[in-house]
Parts: structure tokens; sequence; C-alpha cells
């Protein structure tokens, strides 16, 4: 019997040319795309930031998506990924795009 691949959360933040270019649209459907869960939202300091949760080397691909593509005119400068752990059951439902801005 296959062993199942562990489930792995990480935090990100992405800088760069991210607002007003459907950053968040093309990150939600990517992380839907590959079975994802979590959340992305833009930042007063005109960054995206979010929460992936899902299989380990789906959210791997995840990360080298939001690392080196983004959305079509995006100009990704730098991506930060922290908080990244083992988790034993997924704390989202769905991946979704906060409207509100964080600070």
């Amino acid at each position: 019997m296959a062993e199942k691949e562990e489930l792995i959360s990480v935090e990100y933040e992405i800088f760069g040319r991210v607002q007003g270019v459907f950053f968040r649209k093309y990150t939600q459907a990517e992380g839907k795309r590959l079975g994802l869960v979590g959340w992305v939202l833009n930042t007063e300091q005109g960054t995206v930031r979010g929460q992936l949760q899902g299989p380990g080397s789906k959210v791997k691909e995840m990360q080298d998506w939001l690392r080196n593509k983004g959305s079509p005119k995006s100009k990704i400068t730098k991506a930060e990924f922290s908080n990244e752990k083992e988790i034993e059951s997924l704390e989202h439902s769905d991946f979704r795009i906060n409207k509100q801005k964080k600070v």
C-alpha cells in the first residue's frame, strides 16, 4: 500500500509588480488546479501575502509558480516563504481571495 503524502502548510509574501495585474485571481486558479487550499490577499505595502496547504509535492510546485511565473502581467522580484510545517489535516476548505488588505 502506498504511503499517503504528508500535508504541508506554508505562508508566503510576493514582491514586485503583483497588484493590479490579476495576481490574486491567477494564484487562486493555480492553487485550485493543484488541489491546494489556502488564501491570498493584497497588502498595503504593495505585496501579495497568503497561505498554502496541501500535499508537499503540490505545495512545492505552487511555490515554484509563485517564485517564477505568477500572472501574465506580473513582475515578481522576490518570493518569501515562512512558517513551513507539517500538518495533520487541512485548515481551509477551499482557496479563497481575501478582499481586505492587511498591513
